[in-house]
């Protein structure tokens, strides 16, 4: 799964294949080790009092709806800021220079 088809996640009614743990994608993660997880958090079962969410890994998700349940942030829908290199900050191997 590519960072696009992750992020289309958000919002969307999943359930764990694991656990049966249910609910609607609310964040996604990207750690530095290549995995791609997802911040589940199922609806209230008490009303007023919010249900804890929990992490896990997108491959590990069905999905149960295909429309989101909210429209998604701007940032989902236009990825071309983030794919773009950026050459104006500098990279490990430039060393500041003090002075």
């Amino acid at each position: 799964m590519g960072v696009k088809e992750a992020l289309l996640l958000l919002g969307i009614k999943v359930t764990d294949t694991v656990t049966g743990f249910k609910g609607v994608v609310t964040s996604i993660g990207f750690d530095l080790y290549g995995c791609i997880q997802a911040v589940v958090t199922p609806e209230m079962q008490t009303p007023g009092k919010l249900e804890d969410s929990r992490w896990f890994d997108v491959a590990r998700l069905e999905i149960l709806s295909e429309m989101p349940v909210m429209h998604r942030p701007r940032f989902v829908l236009d990825l071309t800021e983030v794919a773009a290199p950026r050459k104006s900050l500098p990279g490990p191997q430039e060393k500041p220079i003090l002075r």
